[in-house]
Order: structure tokens, then C-alpha cells, then sequence
């Protein structure tokens, strides 16, 4: 059983476990042993990168990691707010030997977390954080601190922010250009607002920006990604030609055409997965997405001659079969979307640079672009359980599923997975019926919510 590590690294309310400060700091002693016994000794001195969201908690999370860190006599380097693909980046760009974001994602502000990238960029494999845990909760750390000349110390990168917009401009094809075009973005109140809004304006584009005045509380509230429904209404009074909407640490966006309409990462990837299939730049002609994404982006690839290959929920999962089978291109429906070929993690900037990419060389609006792709009606639901609950411990679960699937015919599936972030259970039904899918969604939630005792 994990003790702290869930889908995507560690999380939870600030100021209470695992999310204290105690905690922070035996993490920061466990990467920098962990850092310390992959590095040839006296090769370097490694170097671990810190970088964080606009969360109030932050200061005090970095500080402990910080001092975690130093006290095993590991350099590092502090960033500030920079979004987690920011992080990746800087971390690769400066040879360290490991990145570490703190950020709860699309949380809410009270909510905080810790993420960890190797110095290759990408995100600990399980064993790994497992290995962490074990030497946070077996103490056996204790007789291994460096004393005097080999402790660590600290430094502040003050131009990452600028690199980090440097790299991402050029990812963009020198030929074409933003100018002319109407861009609503909602950086919401997160990790991009120093970002997003210059990456854009210096590429041509006239930006209406929201969600670009964190107060340490206001991450996520009402705005981004979680809520696209206000950066699409702005697209439809500003006349906008697009609407970009981006979550608390700028790892993943979801985007409105110029009509207001909601576009999600399914669709995205669909557009941009043709784009490179044109230009045969789609390894294997396969697309990587989870078990989440619908069953129109899977027949959409097989119309344009591409296959698509799922994973298990998260991107690090995608990531990994990226990696393990020479793929290039994969993501999410949540708005996760990994270029291999510019980075080794999700990132919503980099994710809207190659949709307009796309649209440039199409020289047509989103709205008719997005008609690659006919979704299948889907709905989904979250049951809050009084603590985290394996699906085997439900009794009559398989035989209730089994029971709904064939309700549903050859033309629907059923997903349903506990969160690894929270005490939810998260149910996806998909079909061609929206009536269908809903009544059999409802009931299953009441199934699992009685069956749990929640």
C-alpha cells in the first residue's frame, strides 16, 4: 500500500498530512539521497530544481523542502512560481539532477502538493517513489547526514520565467505568425499568469487575459481550466477567435472555438494527431490516451489511418508508453497533451501553440476543425466515499458491472476507478444513448455509494 504517493505524486490539504511541513522536509532528505546515490561520487555536485504554483501554502512547502534537501548536502535551485512543464524544462536545461514542482494542480488553493521529475524531465516511476517511502517512514536516513562544508546550499534562478518563454516560442514554426488573431486567456489565477500572456502577445496575437491576479487563494476559483464557461462567454462578447483556458500549473488546457463552444483534450489531440500525420510526423502512426478518452477519438484515428493505444488515468502513465514504445504524441481528455519531440510532460501552453499550428496551416476557424471528431454522449460522475475504497472491497461490484454493461450493447463501456488524489470513486459511462448512459450511470452511483457505506 502506499503510504503517501497517489496518481500524481503527493497531495492533500496544506498544513495537514501528508501535506505538512515535517513531512516536506523528509521528502526533500529522501530525493536528495536517493539524487545523491545516483550521482558518481564527485562527478558534480548535484542539484535539485524547485518551482512552485501560486498557492499561499508554497512558501512554507518549499522552504522545508528546501531545507530537506540542503541538510543531505544537495544543491538547490529555486525557481518561484513557473509551471510544472516550466520545471521540467529548467531542469533538463540546467543538467540538475531532479525537478521538484509544488502544486495541487486543479485543486483548490487550501490543497497542495509535490511532484518529482527525474533530471531527464520525466516523472518518477512508481518503484522509485516507492523507494522514497521507505526511506522517509524506516528512518534510515538519520545516520547519514553530512556535517560542516558537506551541506547543501540554495540559490534563486531569477530568469527562468524567460527561458521558459524563449523555449516555448520557438516551439511555433518561424513562418507563421499571430498576427491578426483574437485570443481570450484565462490563466486561472495560477503558475502561467507570468507566461501564457507574453508567449502569445509576442507571437502577434491581441490577448485578452483573466485569471492573471493570484493572491495566494484565489488558484482555480471560478477560473481555468476547471471552468471554461467563463474564458468561452468572454470569447462570444470580445468576438474572439479563440479561447484558451489553462489550469493551476499550466500542465494541461481546455479551449473554446469562436462560436464559445467547448473543445476538450480529446479533440485537440484528434486535430492535432491529423496535422502530423499529414506531415508524417506521428511515430507509428499512433496516438497514446487513457482509458478516459471517448470512443470518437479512437474511431477518428482509425478514419485517418492512425490507431490509438490507452493507458490507465494520468499522464505519467501515457508518458511511460510513450517512452517504452518510440511514441511521440500522446494525452488526455482532461487537456494534458505531450509533445514528446519539445518536452517530457503535459503542458497547456505548448498544447495551444500546436493546435494553432494546426489551425494556421488549415486557415480555418476551430469550430469547423473540431468536426474531425463526433463524440459519444458521456457522463461523469464522482462518489465521495468517507475514505479511500478498492473496488474489490464493494461486494456484488463485478456482477453490478457486468449486469450494466449489457445494458449498454456493443455500442458503450464502463469505466469506474478510485481517485488517486482523493476519497472519490470515479464512474464514466459512454454510449450512443444519452438517456441510457445517464439512468445507468445514477444507478451505479447509487449502487457503489450504498455498497461503500458513504
Amino acid at each position: 500500500m502506499r503510504k503517501l504517493f497517489g496518481t500524481d505524486g503527493v497531495r492533500g490539504v496544506a498544513n495537514t498530512y501528508p501535506m505538512t511541513t515535517e513531512i516536506a522536509m523528509q521528502l526533500g532528505r529522501a530525493i536528495a539521497y536517493l539524487i545523491k546515490k545516483q550521482v558518481p561520487d564527485k562527478e558534480h555536485n548535484p542539484r535539485i530544481v524547485i518551482g512552485k504554483d501560486t498557492r499561499l501554502s508554497g512558501y512554507m512547502i518549499e522552504n522545508a523542502l528546501a531545507s530537506g534537501i540542503c541538510s543531505m548536502g544537495v544543491n538547490v535551485l529555486l525557481v518561484g512560481p513557473l509551471p510544472t512543464p516550466g520545471i521540467a524544462f529548467i531542469t533538463t536545461g540546467m543538467r540538475a539532477d531532479a525537478g521538484v514542482v509544488i502544486s495541487a494542480s486543479h485543486n483548490p488553493f487550501q490543497d497542495n502538493g509535490i511532484k518529482i521529475f527525474s533530471g531527464q524531465g520525466f516523472k518518477l516511476p512508481d518503484e522509485e517513489e516507492a523507494i522514497i517511502e521507505d526511506l522517509i517512514f524506516s528512518n534510515k536516513m538519520e545516520s547519514l547526514r553530512p556535517v560542516a562544508e558537506e551541506i547543501g546550499k540554495a540559490a534563486r534562478i531569477d530568469d527562468a520565467k524567460g527561458r521558459y518563454i524563449v523555449f516555448l516560442k520557438s516551439t511555433f514554426p518561424k513562418r507563421f505568425t499571430l498576427d491578426g488573431m483574437h485570443i481570450v486567456l484565462d490563466c486561472a489565477h495560477g503558475a502561467t499568469y507570468g507566461v501564457a500572456p507574453h508567449v502569445f502577445e509576442e507571437l502577434g496575437a491581441k490577448v485578452t487575459s483573466i485569471g492573471i491576479k493570484p493572491d495566494g487563494k484565489n488558484i482555480n476559483h471560478e477560473c481555468g481550466a476547471l471552468h471554461p464557461g467563463v474564458m468561452a462567454d468572454l470569447v462570444r462578447k470580445e468576438g474572439a477567435d479563440l479561447g484558451i483556458a489553462l489550469d493551476g500549473d499550466g500542465d494541461r488546457l481546455i479551449v473554446s472555438d469562436e462560436k464559445g463552444k467547448i473543445v476538450d483534450g480529446d479533440q485537440i489531440m484528434a486535430i492535432c494527431a491529423e496535422e502530423m500525420l499529414a506531415r508524417q510526423k506521428l511515430a507509428k502512426k499512433t496516438l497514446v490516451a487513457t482509458v478516459m478518452s471517448n470512443l470518437g477519438l479512437e474511431i477518428a484515428m482509425q478514419r485517418l489511418g492512425g490507431k490509438l493505444v490507452r493507458t490507465r488515468v494520468g499522464d505519467r502513465y501515457v508518458v511511460e508508453e510513450m517512452l517504452l514504445h518510440e511514441y511521440n504524441f500522446g494525452g488526455e481528455q482532461s487537456g494534458h497533451l505531450i509533445f514528446l519531440k519539445h518536452n517530457t510532460t503535459g503542458d497547456g501552453i505548448l498544447g495551444a501553440l500546436q493546435l494553432l499550428v494546426a489551425m494556421k496551416k488549415k486557415e480555418r476557424p476551430l469550430s469547423e476543425m473540431t468536426q474531425i471528431m463526433e463524440p459519444f454522449p458521456q457522463v461523469l460522475k464522482n462518489v465521495l466515499t468517507e475514505k479511500k475504497v478498492a473496488l474489490k472491497e464493494i461486494t456484488g461490484f463485478s456482477q453490478k458491472i457486468s449486469a450494466m454493461e449489457k445494458s449498454l450493447g456493443s455500442s458503450g463501456r464502463i469505466l469506474v476507478r478510485p481517485s488517486g488524489t482523493e476519497p472519490v470513486i470515479r464512474v464514466m459511462v459512454e454510449g450512443e444513448d444519452e438517456k441510457l448512459i445517464d439512468s445507468v450511470a445514477c444507478e451505479l452511483c447509487d449502487f457503489i455509494s450504498k455498497q461503500a457505506g458513504c
